[in-house]
């Protein structure tokens, strides 16, 4: 793993770049800055964890493993958040993997490192345990939105929360990593893609997915998309209670593009 030696404080690691400018300049001196190829594991099923990773480019994704060694993403971390979250819950290991799945940069932080900064700084504890909170509510929200979804909807909700973590429209994506992410069969893939592109909200090449219509992409989208994000905007930001509240309660109606682009050919889209 390649390191980098660190100088002035700035990250873009959204969690970090949050924290007092003293509380990070006294965490600055214990980070690292460490390349994340693709595929690279940063945390093994029920192994002790060695230390959290802040995500500044790229992102990782958190999955689980069932009978029959098949992987479902639970989650996503990019530069909004940490890998590593038990850590900070006063635990070693989980049962989940995190598996880096496009490649960046991130900070590494040392577990033992990493306990001693909580214990001197509150506002990083009370970042990270806002931050868990988030987190959590994107678990539940994908363990809901898989269970109830339209795959189009699902699959347009997660080429969002991609692009939000990606440096550009083309996002590292292959039909494999779709597989493990969605936890659908491939037919199914196929047919959800067809359908946002025909809409022309995505293009397709190889190994690659370019967003061309990212407003419209929303609209495909089920809700669980903007409750989480209104989630770690409530969380995460010094906005008020009431305003917050009121902004994850809310909901936009809007017209899914799917419908019309694909009425004719899939009638269990139509409109009404």
């Amino acid at each position: 793993m390649v390191r980098h030696n660190l100088s002035a404080p700035t990250s873009r690691n959204r969690l970090l770049a949050a924290l007092p400018p003293k509380d990070l300049a006294r965490l600055w001196p214990l980070l690292e800055r460490v390349e994340l190829p693709l595929h690279r594991i940063l945390d093994v099923p029920n192994q002790p964890i060695a230390a959290v990773h802040f995500p500044e480019t790229g992102w990782v994704s958190m999955l689980a493993y069932l009978e029959g060694c098949d992987a479902v993403e639970v989650a996503l971390v990019g530069r909004e958040g940490m890998v590593g979250l038990p850590l900070l819950l006063d635990a070693d290991r989980s049962s989940l993997e995190a598996m880096v799945q496009a490649p960046g940069t991130a900070l590494r932080l040392g577990a033992g490192a990493l306990r001693d900064a909580l214990d001197r700084s509150l506002a990083l504890r009370a970042l990270l345990s806002r931050y868990a909170l988030a987190h959590h509510e994107q678990v539940a929200r994908t363990a809901a939105c898989n269970a109830r979804h339209r795959i189009e909807e699902r699959l347009a909700r997660w080429l969002l929360m991609a692009h939000d973590r990606a440096e550009g429209d083309k996002l590292p994506i292959t039909d494999e990593s779709v597989l493990m992410m969605l936890g659908v069969r491939r037919t199914g893939i196929a047919v959800a893609t067809g359908m946002l592109t025909t809409a022309g909200l995505i293009r397709c090449d190889r190994g690659h997915v370019a967003v061309i219509d990212r407003p419209g992409l929303e609209a495909a989208a089920c809700d669980c998309y903007g409750i989480v994000q209104r989630s770690f905007k409530l969380l995460l930001s010094p906005v008020s209670g009431t305003e917050a509240e009121a902004a994850i309660l809310s909901k936009t109606t809007t017209t899914n593009p799917l419908w019309a682009a694909e009425a004719s050919s899939w009638p269990e889209f139509r409109a009404g």
